[in-house]
């Protein structure tokens, strides 16, 4: 791998510090951060019933910003008022909507009200001026359709734990957004993953652990943690043959460029 020589830091754009596999595990998983070089952590929003949780982590840590949105595989099926959405994401901590998007791999029947929720993230993120962390899993062309039908570009954002074809990363691309690799990278069986995480522009890529999931190797199968992101990026910078400190600087600026959180 291309190791890092500690000049460049790095962000995990993705994790779910909110979750209980960290409590009461902070100090830890911060002094963990610290020894990797990872100085930033986006905690991501599943529900609103959780959100005031992962806001709480971005208040009380001035390296910790937070996203509010509820997650696709949330069946909670009331619909979410675009309005409030956009009334949370107001928060200074608040840095992005999401994590919104489609999944079909968990669910049957009529899956009408994901698209509905979907797009009111959208509309939501447009009005509130703050971009979109978007999950997609089994719907990639349902995903595309209602990001071009809602304007998504005129937010902007990231296609998080990005597992899909190069032709899905290209189309994301063409409407503005960032890709995002998380640890499934470096698994051995991800070879088309692998080729995609090579062409990707680099101004437009960004890693994350998507914690506590996705542990990368050599830590596959264990509780992942946003120090984790390291391997992601070193396994990412082995693929581009780009030295790691360059990736890591690339993909911090990437991410202060997007997401614009407050200093």
């Amino acid at each position: 791998m291309s190791a890092f020589s500690g000049a460049a830091a790095l962000v995990d754009s993705h994790c779910h510090l909110d979750f209980p596999d960290f409590d009461g595990r902070m100090d830890a998983v911060r002094a963990d951060m610290a020894s990797h070089a990872v100085t930033h952590a986006l905690c991501i929003s599943v529900s609103l019933a959780g959100f005031p949780k992962v806001l709480a982590l971005a208040e009380r840590y001035a390296n910790f910003y937070a996203t509010v949105g509820v997650h696709p595989d949330d069946e909670d099926r009331v619909p979410v008022d675009e309005d409030e959405l956009e009334r949370l994401a107001r928060h200074p901590r608040v840095v992005a909507i999401g994590e919104t998007g489609l999944d079909y791999y968990r669910t049957s029947g009529d899956t009408e009200w994901q698209r509905e929720r979907f797009r009111a993230h959208i509309r939501a993120a447009r009005r509130a001026g703050k971009p979109l962390v978007i999950h997609t899993r089994a719907a990639a062309e349902d995903t595309l359709r209602i990001m071009r039908e809602e304007r998504a570009g005129e937010a902007g954002g990231v296609l998080h734990c990005f597992t899909e074809s190069q032709e899905t990363a290209d189309a994301a691309l063409a409407l503005g957004f960032h890709v995002s690799f998380s640890g499934i990278v470096t698994f051995k069986n991800a070879g088309a993953l692998k080729e995609v995480a090579r062409r990707v522009p680099l101004e437009r890529l960004l890693v994350e652990t998507d914690s506590p999931y996705l542990a990368p190797v050599p830590f596959r199968g264990k509780t992942n943690q946003p120090a984790f992101v390291r391997y992601v990026a070193e396994e990412v910078a082995r693929l581009r043959e780009i030295p790691a400190d360059e990736l890591a600087a690339a993909t911090t600026r990437n991410f202060f460029g997007l997401f614009r959180p407050p200093a």
